[in-house]
């Protein structure tokens, strides 16, 4: 069905959701070939989606090998294998990208853009994603990376780290790192200059503002790890020595460089998750996101906080005790912005007429356990308890946490909610809701327990331990948690699989929700839009829907005074 123009007359058949059958490639090639915005972001999802899969895979055979004392299933060496392998593929070829696989399709279609501002470059960005991806893990049939996914030196050196796998890694930060910032430059130019009429900044949607932001933060941290990642391979092949403590270099100069990029890089990393949430709650709450100003700014506080305080990350390292307590106050500071989300993220779904559909519950689900991160993250920000569980399981569970339940619960709420624009189909939501609540049983039953094990002074990166240390039911909980959270993951990736071909066709706008991308067909055609309405707020499609329900005589009248149905 071709777009329907819309003009000031009726025009009732927006409001019809007509059924179409999704439109399928005639041939492989067209794929390989194609700068649409929409396909480009479709294989952002598959191949990330893919590289999760891998990095669960990994992180199932680590907890498997600490699911009991003296467990003999993996070696030392192939356990820090795992742990790098595993870590650089969660961060640098899963939640990185996959957030900008949901920009690249969704972007143009909620700013009323045809395209991306740069098609060309779009595919540049993709292919050279894949391109690290196989490089990265090609080195397991030589000599996989195994200095973690942070690579301090003296680890990451030619001394410890002498195979081809870790200078793959600094292959895999290259070509990732550039295709991202490609798609960072083509995020802002698009935004900044593709805007539907009358799409002030004030009536830009949630989603798009976290995007943006994302961008800026790639376009600011991406220079300084190419730049370490570039010193650490001169110190391993041409004879430099930027971090070499026995020859006038510093390690700490690394930790410094790397975390100046990684930590930013969490908020890279959450912010369009945060964006997704700012999406799906108004829509299945039935009332409008409560503080959008609120919201918006925070993420732009957020993103400048978040330059500086990297240095928490270094809290045992030697540091005067007036630059502990700067870093330690300003991250105490970046909780003020996120607690105004989780604020009007709580005050939008109070008192609304909540729809629990799948995507609201994974989209809920984040609220509760990015909160607890966050709570956990406030004790490691103040420097004498870190000195304490620093390197302990406590750091593991904050972090997984924050990016677990923060991160991945947002993407999986995000495809549930867009999955019928992108398809044409809508997903099993039975399925949809089991899958939440078996992922986030397990997911709490692998890392809660983990705080304890912090606690009890279990270290991490370590792959065996004595029954006697006590450590042995917290880490056969956690092992059994990884598995049922799994299985969870299965669920709904299945769901997604088999809603493919037999899910219930779904029209333009299912949800009946509040953003442009819901103007066009499902899934969209090549052009996007015919014709674009222009924007009179933040809600365009409820405002279309409210004109051409009073046009078409569908007004309702209740006491003498007109009222609009939203649902």
């Amino acid at each position: 069905m071709s777009t329907i123009e819309y003009t000031s007359r009726p025009v009732p058949q927006i409001l019809v959701h007509e059924v179409h059958k999704p439109r399928h490639s005639r041939q492989w090639l067209d794929w390989v070939t194609t700068t649409d915005h929409k396909r480009i972001g479709i294989m952002y999802m598959v191949l990330t989606f893919v590289f999760f899969t891998l990095g669960g895979v990994e992180a199932l055979l680590m907890r498997s090998q600490l699911s009991v004392p003296n467990n003999t299933l993996v070696s030392g060496l192939v356990y820090n294998e795992l742990l790098t392998m595993h870590g650089t593929t969660m961060i640098f070829l899963f939640v990185v990208p996959v957030m900008a696989g949901f920009g690249n399709y969704f972007v143009p279609l909620m700013i009323g853009a045809r395209d991306m501002a740069f098609p060309r470059l779009n595919a540049l960005s993709f292919w050279l994603l894949l391109l690290g991806g196989i490089v990265f893990y090609a080195s397991i049939f030589w000599h996989p990376p195994e200095a973690g996914w942070w690579s301090y030196p003296p680890l990451s050196s030619k001394l410890y780290s002498p195979g081809g796998g870790q200078d793959a890694w600094i292959f895999l930060i290259h070509l990732t790192g550039l295709s991202s910032l490609v798609g960072a430059v083509n995020f802002y130019v698009t935004i900044v200059n593709m805007r539907a009429p009358g799409m002030t900044w004030g009536r830009v949607p949630l989603f798009i503002w976290s995007i943006l932001i994302y961008a800026v933060l790639l376009i600011i941290a991406l220079p300084v790890i190419a730049a370490a990642v570039t010193m650490l391979l001169t110190d391993r092949n041409f004879g430099t020595n930027w971090f070499n403590p026995t020859d006038h270099g510093s390690p700490v100069l690394w930790e410094n460089l790397f975390w100046f990029f990684g930590h930013p890089e969490v908020y890279i990393m959450i912010l369009p998750g945060f964006g997704i949430i700012s999406e799906i709650l108004p829509v299945f709450a039935r009332k409008p996101i409560f503080g959008y100003k609120a919201i918006a700014a925070s993420t732009i506080v957020i993103a400048f906080l978040s330059t500086l305080v990297w240095a928490h990350h270094l809290f045992t390292a030697p540091m005067p005790l007036v630059v502990l307590g700067f870093f330690m106050l300003s991250s105490f500071l970046i909780g003020i912005p996120t607690g105004v989300k989780i604020f009007n993220w709580t005050a939008t779904l109070w008192r609304g007429s909540l729809v629990m559909t799948a995507a609201m519950m994974w989209a809920i689900g984040f609220i509760v356990l990015f909160l607890i991160g966050g709570i956990t993250g406030i004790f490691l920000a103040t420097f004498p308890v870190d000195w304490q569980l620093n390197d302990t399981y406590f750091v593991v569970a904050h972090f997984h946490y924050v990016l677990v339940g923060g991160a991945v619960f947002t993407i999986i709420a995000g495809t549930y909610y867009w999955y019928p624009k992108m398809t044409g189909r809508l997903c099993n939501e039975t399925l949809g809701k089991w899958s939440f609540w078996v992922t986030f049983i397990g997911f709490n039953l692998t890392f809660f327990v983990q705080h304890a094990l912090g606690l009890s002074g279990m270290p991490r990166r370590i792959y065996t331990y004595q029954e006697h240390m006590g450590w042995s039911t917290y880490n056969f909980i956690s092992s059994v948690g990884a598995f049922i959270m799994a299985a969870g993951f299965v669920m709904s990736f299945y769901n997604f699989a088999r809603s493919y071909k037999t899910g219930k066709l779904a029209g333009p706008d299912p949800w009946k929700a509040n953003t442009l991308e819901w103007f066009t067909t499902s899934p969209p055609p090549v052009n996007n839009f015919d014709a674009v309405p222009r924007i009179r707020s933040v809600e365009p499609m409820r405002d279309i829907r409210l004109e051409v329900e009073a046009q078409t005589g569908a007004l309702q009248k209740t006491g003498g005074s007109e009222q609009f149905s939203r649902v």
